[in-house]
């Protein structure tokens, strides 16, 4: 990785050269999370307009980070500027549904303002779903419009396909209002009673599968297909979302693993909501036939067929089906298999011709691009290797090109890449985006240009547009570290860490970590670590991104060394590195630590005794876990909002793992935290939001019974109203500093 991080490390350079004379100042916790924000100018959800004359995306105002606003940077003034202001559309108190308020925590959104937004077909017009309303935006005439004014909460809004019309979710089902004329139309009926909820993703949907959306128009504007949900075989469950002020007896319908799912249909409708054909669905094996999941659906560009996908729930087959609205016919047009589990993607693009679509499959062990023809005929291959495809970004047609996101170079960055789709060898691969580090990549709908938000760990997030081949046309934001910026008092004093590999215990695998070490070090002094964990499966933690002035920089001025590693089960390493936590989570991924604390006791540096481990959900199902199972190498940890017995988790995930309870018994028993409680032999504080309705607050009470009936002592920090992000500055706040505390108390030497 030398040749990596060289030109980022010549950047660095020159930065603190231009920044020696701004006076440094000790980073506190809570600057960290005030305004304005240290990252600096970072635009989120950034869209070129249809038209290709705007870039859009949405910024928090410069006092209050968390309201947002939309903005532009036109192409044709070259210059950035607001758009429309969130409090000239509604300035009150904003309220939400809780139907929203879950929606957006399974987004991971937080913030108020503006916080979506959709473009018309054409690029005159925007969309606001804004305190349970819908705003249309003229564009032209800058002039803004309320298009509903009800008690109830308009939800899930979307332009149709030629922008004629606006569609919504209110009260469990789904309407459509024309926007000439202000016409609604209500197109299902049956929702909100009985159970039932049209046009609406379910919990698992929502949390699992990243489907947020429960209807999808046609292309021609005639149809709507849409997803019935019968939540009725749902178990209710009663839990508590414990206040400062108040106690909430929520009834949930939480399809706990190995319980029932709901009932899915599928069906379609004309605009007008007069004929509705449900299509008929395969049928699952064993005792209930209704016991699969629909985690995609997606219409032909010829409107006349659609596609869903079908997933056993045991997730080991994933079927792409086909559905013909004139001749009531099926077809499959390929089936995905495994001895472990699908991961699902959202890389299916059906092309204009009709004839052919593009797929995604990790059948070779990696995720890579495949063509076939529309009755599921393999054309060819597109790309291959030992590495793995993130996305497709975009398809030019016209020129037959395939643009997308992958780690051809390096598992640590993603790049932007390009692929003819008549490509059938790894030689066609071709790197279009230039810096070393992170891309995320939006395209415009003409293929000319495409927008590039870029880090890497010394150079915060820069957004910049450029032309498809690469060419860097202009700055959207530069966000230049100088004198001006928020991290400039703070910038000289980052402290970089040094990225290495490891081999697995058993030398199956190649494990990334990066070791950060404070500035200054003494000679011949021993420091103490943090490993702060994740551990957990789609995600990772090791890569070349900005973290900035984050929590680690602030342990790392209070003396600590701080130690990340990516174990098995993580992300983009391909499937022999994600399944080997089949059926029995907690041992493979703890193995993989304990190479990485092996590693810290051969630095001269590193106290040995002195080395914990901290992590939030899985990292704190893995921080317990570490602290149950290998106290001699882990002397103190800090578990946040962990899982403790899988059995309190939703089906899709967890039995994706661990397969169905009835199924493995023995490895739900080896993978929670229970068993392994007697080992506990160090300090350990567990922390949890009272309102966590992701990992119920359940699985912190059951630990602390347990912990208290082996007579363990443990320290318990819990956040009244708080949900499982932990939202909002006070809260964040309070939890670092109670970490930090917790962590001088048992590993500052007196």
């Amino acid at each position: 990785m030398k040749n990596t991080f060289k030109k980022a490390l010549i950047t660095l350079s020159c930065s603190l050269l231009m920044l020696s004379n701004v006076n440094a100042e000790q980073l506190s916790i809570d600057r960290i999370y005030s305004s304005p924000s240290l990252n600096g100018q970072t635009p989120k959800s950034l869209k070129i307009s249809p038209d290709g004359s705007r870039v859009t995306y949405l910024q928090g105002k410069e006092d209050n980070l968390n309201t947002y606003d939309l903005w532009e940077y036109n192409l044709a003034s070259k210059e950035n500027k607001l758009l429309v202001d969130s409090q000239e559309l509604f300035s009150g108190t904003e309220v939400l549904s809780d139907e929203e308020k879950a929606r957006r925590e399974r987004q991971r959104v937080y913030g108020f303002g503006i916080m979506e937004y959709k473009f018309s077909s054409d690029g005159s017009a925007l969309l606001f779903p804004l305190n349970g309303d819908i705003y249309y935006y003229n564009l032209a005439e800058k002039s803004a419009k309320r298009l509903t004014q009800t008690d109830a909460f308009e939800t899930d809004v979307k332009f149709s396909p030629k922008g004629n019309f606006v569609s919504f979710i209110r009260n469990e089902n789904i309407f459509v209002l024309n926007i000439a004329n202000g016409e609604e139309t209500q197109l299902t009926k049956d929702g909100g009673s009985n159970n039932i909820k049209n046009g609406m993703s379910e919990f698992v949907a929502q949390e699992e599968m990243d489907r947020m959306t429960g209807y999808w128009w046609s292309p021609n504007e005639k149809h709507i297909a849409f997803l019935r949900v019968d939540e009725t075989p749902v178990q209710t469950v009663i839990r508590n979302e414990i206040y400062a002020e108040k106690i909430k007896l929520i009834e949930q319908r939480y399809p706990a693993t190995g319980t029932n799912n709901v009932d899915i249909q599928l069906a379609v409708t004309d605009i007008k909501g007069k004929k509705t054909r449900f299509v008929k669905l395969d049928k699952a094996q064993g005792e209930n036939e209704n016991d699969f999941y629909i985690p995609r659906v997606q219409w032909l560009p010829d409107s006349k067929n659609l596609s869903y996908q079908w997933q056993s729930r045991n997730q080991k087959i994933l079927k792409l089906k086909t559905y013909n609205l004139k001749k009531r016919k099926q077809k499959t047009l390929l089936t995905e298999q495994s001895d472990h589990w699908i991961n699902l993607h959202h890389d299916l693009h059906f092309l204009r011709d009709n004839k052919s679509f593009i797929w995604a499959s990790e059948r070779d062990g990696y995720k890579h691009l495949y063509h076939f023809t529309n009755s599921g005929k393999l054309i060819n291959q597109l790309t291959q290797g030992n590495w793995v495809v993130d996305a497709i970004k975009h398809i030019d047609e016209d020129k037959g090109l395939i643009y997308f996101t992958g780690r051809a170079d390096t598992p640590l960055e993603r790049h932007l890449y390009r692929v003819p789709l008549n490509g059938k060898s790894p030689e066609h691969v071709a790197r279009i985006s230039k810096r070393n580090g992170f891309h995320s990549i939006n395209f415009s709908q003409d293929s000319k240009t495409y927008i590039d938000s870029f880090s890497n760990i010394n150079t915060p997030k820069q957004v910049s547009l450029h032309k498809v081949n690469g060419e860097h046309l202009t700055w959207l934001a530069e966000n230049k570290v100088d004198e001006t910026h928020p991290i400039a008092p703070y910038y000289k004093d980052l402290i970089q860490p040094k990225f290495g590999t490891l081999t697995s215990s058993d030398g199956e695998a190649t494990l990334y970590y990066k070791l950060y070490k404070p500035k200054n070090m003494a000679p011949g002094k021993k420091y103490p670590v943090i490993v702060n964990v994740y551990g957990g499966p789609h995600a990772q933690r090791v890569r070349n991104i900005w973290q900035g002035a984050d929590f680690t920089q602030y342990m790392l001025q209070q003396g600590y060394i701080v130690f990340q590693l990516d174990n098995r089960g993580s992300n983009y390493r391909g499937t022999a590195f994600e399944f080997p936590i089949y059926e029995e989570l907690g041992q493979v991924e703890v193995d993989d630590q304990i190479t990485g604390v092996k590693h810290l006791h051969t630095l001269p540096f590193v106290d040995k005794e002195r080395i914990g481990i901290y992590g939030h959900s899985y990292g704190g199902y893995m921080a317990l876990m570490t602290m149950f199972k290998a106290g001699d190498y882990f002397k103190a940890g800090v578990s946040g909002a962990p899982v403790t017995d899988w059995l309190l988790y939703d089906t899709h995930y967890t039995e994706r793992y661990l397969n169905h309870p009835k199924a493995n018994a023995q490895g739900y028993e080896q993978s929670s935290v229970f068993p392994y409680i007697a080992g506990l032999n160090g300090p350990l504080m567990v922390y949890h939001g009272m309102a966590d309705d992701n990992v119920l607050f359940t699985n912190t009470t059951k630990l602390i019974k347990a912990l208290q009936d082996e007579n363990k002592q443990f320290e318990l920090m819990t956040y009244p109203g708080s949900k499982h992000s932990m939202r909002g500055k006070k809260v964040k706040v309070h939890l670092n500093n109670t970490i930090m505390n917790f962590f001088n108390r048992h590993f500052k030497k007196k």
